[in-house]
């Protein structure tokens, strides 16, 4: 993959709607080929094929296949991000169980995540790892700690010894367990999964902090 990360930027910005319907129909031909062929012979030929565009149009837009990957990633955490409406105001104790809360980020998680398993492992397992796109990933990671410590700092079922520590065990627990299991091989029962993940998370924030004991 390009070491240098200009190789993985879009090289064109589409300001007509025309060029916009161009790129979206890229970006959709590319999930496809992607998820069905695995992404070394996702190749660019057969992108542009099922996106029916020459392949001169396609560069156009994209330097080679891994900026497209990197534009679906940015697309992908964007939607999380999006789905998880950090924006609510939880400076005040909110009126619903945390259990509800909890299965509102869970569920949230795992929409965006439901689409196309395939798709998804080639995105973990072999997406370009471009400085934008790691620094997008560090910046929503932070804002979403901080909102769920807020959460949990004033939420009266919350019961947690350290809520700096246990914000940071929630997001990386739904990010991680979410994106693990809805990439792994074989169907999920996605309900019986949510109910389990909300599960244990409440009974995690309402148990109540565990006495330390010395070795």
């Amino acid at each position: 993959m390009p070491s240098d990360s200009r190789g993985l930027r879009p090289r064109k910005q589409p300001r007509q709607v025309r060029a916009e319907l161009t790129r979206e129909r890229i970006l959709d031909a590319a999930a496809h080929v992607f998820a069905e062929y695995g992404y070394a012979a996702g190749t660019t030929n057969r992108i542009a094929e099922r996106a029916r565009v020459s392949i001169g149009s396609l560069y156009q837009y994209y330097p080679n296949k891994d900026a497209i990957l990197v534009e679906l990633l940015t697309r992908h955490l964007d939607a999380g991000m999006a789905g998880m409406s950090l924006d609510q105001d939880v400076d005040q104790p909110l009126p619903e169980p945390i259990e509800a809360v909890m299965r509102r980020h869970v569920r949230s998680a795992i929409e965006n995540h439901r689409d196309d398993p395939q798709l998804l492992r080639v995105m973990i397992e072999q997406g370009p790892r471009a400085p934008e796109l790691l620094e997008r990933v560090a910046r929503n990671e932070l804002r979403y700690i901080a909102y769920t410590r807020r959460l949990l700092r004033n939420h009266p079922d919350v019961r947690v010894g350290d809520v700096d520590v246990a914000a940071r065990l929630v997001v990386s627990t739904v990010e991680m367990v979410v994106h693990r299991t809805m990439a792994g091989p074989g169907p999920i029962d996605t309900a019986r999964f949510e109910d389990e993940l909300v599960s244990m998370l409440t009974l995690y924030l309402t148990g109540g902090p565990v006495a330390a004991t010395d070795n």
